[in-house]
């Protein structure tokens, strides 16, 4: 009598596909590969998922939903606009920068640039990213409101600056540029918060 199939654990086969697309991107995982990293057949996986793109849209909603939560978190958090600003960098750093998992962002590098098939993914993923930009102005708004900074200062192009830096942040971690040496940039780049007029004392 043959053995039972091996139950599916739907949960874990989505945080190896996440996984593998976190490291080596959307076009850059075959079919093969999920089957190589998930330990089950195509045909279960397409059962299961849908299809390859549907699989990886639900990967990234599981990172954002997980690891990738660290900036709105830190956003939401308590906090003056300054270490609000202060703990979303130094968490993407020690997320972009773990040992022994993927490196970076998974939504910064898993499709910058794809095959004209794929435009969906990459205008999707470029969706996401403005979200989070857009979050980032907004705390900083929210700030102004609040007196935290000046009634001049340019938000948007300081939410800018801090989106552009966390991707920046992405890209130089998967280039091996150590925990160390990011962490240290954080305290310069705060340098804009202060001249825009945050007073720590002010808050507390």
């Amino acid at each position: 009598m043959a053995g039972r199939p091996r139950e599916f654990d739907r949960a874990l086969a989505l945080e190896k596909a996440r996984d593998a697309f976190w490291t080596r991107g959307y076009e850059g995982v075959a079919m093969s590969d999920l089957v190589a990293a998930l330990g089950i057949a195509s045909a279960r996986i397409y059962a299961a998922f849908g299809s390859k793109e549907a699989l990886f849209r639900e990967a990234v909603e599981l990172y954002e939903t997980g690891e990738g939560a660290f900036a709105v978190q830190a956003l939401a958090a308590p906090l003056t606009v300054r270490d609000a600003v202060a703990r979303m960098l130094e968490a993407a750093v020690l997320l972009y920068t773990r040992s022994g998992q993927p490196q970076g962002c998974m939504v910064v590098t898993a499709a910058t640039n794809t095959s004209a098939g794929n435009d969906g993914i990459r205008d999707w993923l470029a969706q996401h990213r403005r979200a989070r930009t857009d979050a980032v102005v907004e705390r900083l708004r929210a700030a102004q409101a609040a007196g935290e900074l000046k009634a001049e200062t340019d938000v948007q192009a300081l939410g800018d600056c801090y989106a552009a830096l966390l991707h920046g942040l992405s890209v130089q971690a998967r280039d091996g540029v150590p925990a160390e040496r990011l962490l240290a940039l954080i305290k310069p780049a705060l340098a804009a918060l202060d001249q825009a007029g945050v007073s720590i004392a002010a808050q507390r």
